[in-house]
């Protein structure tokens, strides 16, 4: 096992002060012989926010830079550095006097073995760079492509959503087609149908980076064709072409069996039937250590679980999660929903989802709970409440917040899709700070929240300090305020005599 450290005092980093008042014990050195003493008992009635201090959250955060460091640069599912987080994790939970759970799952996993190359070969020659002009999407099929490229309805957000779509679409041409109203399974699923030999699916456009850049997606299952994601200038310029428009695209891709885990620890006290679960995900992309995608969120909820340990039993149970795989595709967090049974379903009151909230251009973002964004999927009753607690917390504190859509992206689209109240916090990704959004929050308008998203960058001299205090203060208020509060099915406080409300879940998808 690595060794770890805690960051020197007095390393010139600074946040409010309430922050940063320290426990005795707090974060403590993890050697390869022992392991640090739990924290001293904490005063009952004392609040979470108050001894979940942004010290000891920075202190983790150094122990996952120097595992990645020290692991190959990465804490990626699969890895050394994934596996050695979660020894620390473990390690840190149980001095705090958790009994954590690792459970291992099994699950297909898609992975790229080469470089795809992607290019226009008439009626001019271009080639389009990885990563920059195009990506391969998750699932696509394996395969050397040269064809015809042929637009399937392009100015329709619609596009390729239906099989009429593609009438008298020629035999093996590559499909190219708009991100839009349906899922990317039903547009590759209509082309191959209408015997497309390969897809090409275009960012929808508009303003933010997130709208017209190239993306990451998600085919659904296997594809029998390669499928390429692109920019709205790169698709649009495609389909612009006319006749005569020839592409060529290499993919080389396949599907293992892999295993990996999540790690569980529950409080050892409060009502069996009333769980409140906590979670964030645990691994980072391959490209580099994530320590704000999600070293930030794994850092913020642990601290807040070694805290909450020090105070007396809650009222409701209280279960930390820390995913694996998400950026594979949730694939952690869906395996345990998905493995409920009924009754330990309906005894999850609701669900808490951090991952990032350390950018550097910060925001501070609470999820559409109300279902008000356009891009939310319905969120089921009891969400709103969550949202609602989020924002009177900043605003008690007069701090602007705003909400970020429930669209689907980490680890609270399962419970979502179990019936599940969900909500949380976000600092932001990739998408450019609009004018009116630096005059909430400060920082720098049209530059992205977070400029290392998912790249080598993202470590910890490029964590926000005050976006972290910021928003692990709020975490900790709501997990306290859910712990030691009478919950019904809707996350409101309900009298204890009560029985537990039924929640429906909504219809919704991706």
């Amino acid at each position: 096992m690595d060794v770890f450290s805690t960051p020197p005092e007095g390393s010139g980093r600074r946040a409010p002060d309430a922050h940063r008042r320290l426990l005795a014990g707090g974060v403590g050195v993890v050697v390869a012989t022992g392991l640090a003493t739990a924290p001293a008992p904490a005063n009952a009635h004392e609040a979470l926010p108050d001894l979940v201090t942004t010290d000891n959250i920075l202190g983790h955060l150094e122990n996952l830079q120097k595992i990645s460091e020290r692991n190959g640069g990465n804490r990626a599912d699969g890895t050394p550095g994934h596996d050695a987080s979660t020894d620390y994790v473990i390690d840190q939970l149980e001095t705090a006097g958790y009994e954590p759970e690792k459970r291992t799952y099994e699950f297909d996993h898609w992975e790229e073995h080469s470089t795809p190359e992607f290019a226009r070969t008439a009626p001019e020659q271009r080639d389009f760079v990885p990563h920059e002009d195009f990506r391969t999407m998750t699932h696509s099929g394996s395969g050397d492509v040269a064809a015809a490229g042929v637009p399937v309805s392009p100015d329709s957000d619609a596009s390729g959503c239906r099989s009429a779509d593609f009438a008298d679409f020629p035999e093996d041409a590559v499909a190219i087609m708009r991100r839009g109203t349906c899922s990317f399974a039903v547009k590759v699923d209509n082309a191959v149908e209408a015997g497309a030999s390969a897809a090409v699916i275009f960012n929808g456009g508009g303003e933010s980076d997130q709208e017209s850049g190239v993306f990451t997606g998600t085919v659904g299952p296997p594809a029998d064709i390669p499928v390429l994601s692109t920019s709205t200038a790169v698709g649009e310029e495609l389909a612009d072409t006319g006749a005569g428009l020839e592409v060529r695209l290499t993919v080389d891709a396949g599907v293992t069996r892999a295993s990996s885990h999540n790690v569980i620890a529950d409080t050892s006290g409060g009502a069996d039937d009333t769980t409140i679960v906590v979670g964030a995900h645990l691994d980072s992309v391959p490209a580099g250590p994530g320590l704000n995608d999600n070293g930030s969120g794994v850092a913020a909820i642990l601290e807040t679980a070694v805290q909450l340990g020090t105070l007396d039993d809650p009222a409701n149970r209280v279960r930390f999660a820390f995913w694996g795989s998400e950026e594979l595709g949730l694939v952690g967090s869906t395996e345990y929903v998905e493995n409920l049974s009924a009754a330990e379903r309906e005894s999850i009151a609701l669900y808490l989802n951090f991952d990032m909230i350390g950018s550097p251009n910060y925001g501070r973002f609470v999820f559409d709970g109300r279902g008000e964004l356009e891009e939310s999927m319905p969120p089921p009753p009891g969400s709103a409440e969550i949202q609602e607690l989020f924002e009177d917390y900043f605003a008690e504190r007069g701090l602007a917040s705003e909400p970020t859509a429930l669209d689907g992206r980490s680890d609270y689209a399962p419970f979502l899709d179990a019936g599940i109240p969900s909500g949380g916090l976000f600092s932001g990704a990739g998408d450019l700070k609009t004018e009116e959004q630096a005059e909430l929050f400060g920082g720098t308008a049209g530059e992205p929240f977070d400029p290392n998203y998912h790249t080598p960058d993202d470590d910890l001299a490029n964590i926000n300090e005050t976006s972290v205090a910021e928003l692990s203060g709020g975490i900790a208020h709501a997990v306290q305020t859910y712990a030691d509060t009478p919950l019904d099915g809707s996350a409101s406080p309900r009298d204890p005599a009560e029985a537990p409300l039924l929640r429906q879940a909504e219809l919704w998808q991706r």
